[in-house]
This record gives structure tokens, sequence and C-alpha cells, in this order.
């Protein structure tokens, strides 16, 4: 079964982006990789950006990153199983310590980086 982690990203002052998490799913051998401005709650939608498929070592990773980026702490981890995929929109399963669930990724209109996030106790 696939694995998932959620990473709380502290990034540096007069960073374009500021702190948030960084949602990674294992797919092959990267982490499809969205940004949330917030901890995806049952019953809430959370905005999220589609970022650059990440490499599969954040999946154990803690700690700075390189080239001054901030720097990343685990908030969530376990293992995911795929219940649906088009191109607009990603269902999974979430069985991870904290973070249980049907998370569900759709994306928000003709923008492609931009996505909603929601979670349901499914």
């Amino acid at each position: 079964m696939p694995r998932f982690v959620v990473l709380m990203h502290e990034t540096p002052p007069g960073s374009p982006r500021g702190a948030h998490l960084d949602l990674m799913l294992e797919h092959q051998s990267a982490l499809r990789t969205w940004a949330l401005d917030k901890p995806p709650l049952p019953g809430e939608i959370v905005s999220a950006e589609r970022l650059p498929d990440h490499r599969i070592e954040y999946l154990d990773y803690e700690g700075a990153l390189s080239r001054d980026r901030g720097i990343v702490s685990r908030i969530d981890s376990g293992h995911y199983e795929l219940l649906q995929e088009t191109a607009t929109t990603l269902v999974v399963q979430l069985r991870g310590e904290k973070i249980q669930g049907k998370l569900t990724l759709s994306a928000d209109g003709d923008q492609a980086h931009r996505w909603r996030v929601s979670l349901s106790d499914e």
C-alpha cells in the first residue's frame, strides 16, 4: 500500500509563500505534492496549490531544506488507498496516525495549480 506524509513547512522570512502544510502522496517513484493552507478537517474545504512532484525521500525526512527554503517537520504519516482518479479529481482513503478518512482533492476551475481538499470520516 502506498504511503503518505503531511509536513509542516516553515519558510524563511520574506518567502513568497508563508508557513504551510505539504501533503505528499507516494506515486511510483515520486511524491505528488500539494501545499495546504491549513490541516484538512472533516466537513471543511481547504484551499491547496498543486506543486511539482517531490523526491520520495521526503516520506522519512525532517529538518532543514537546501537552498534556504526553510524547515519541515512531520505532522502525520501513514498509508493510503487510491479510490478514484481522473484528470481533475483524486480520492484516497487515508490511514494515518492522526488523519484518517476519505480525502478528496479536486481541481478548482481552469487553474490547474489550484485545488480544493476535503476530508470525510468515511
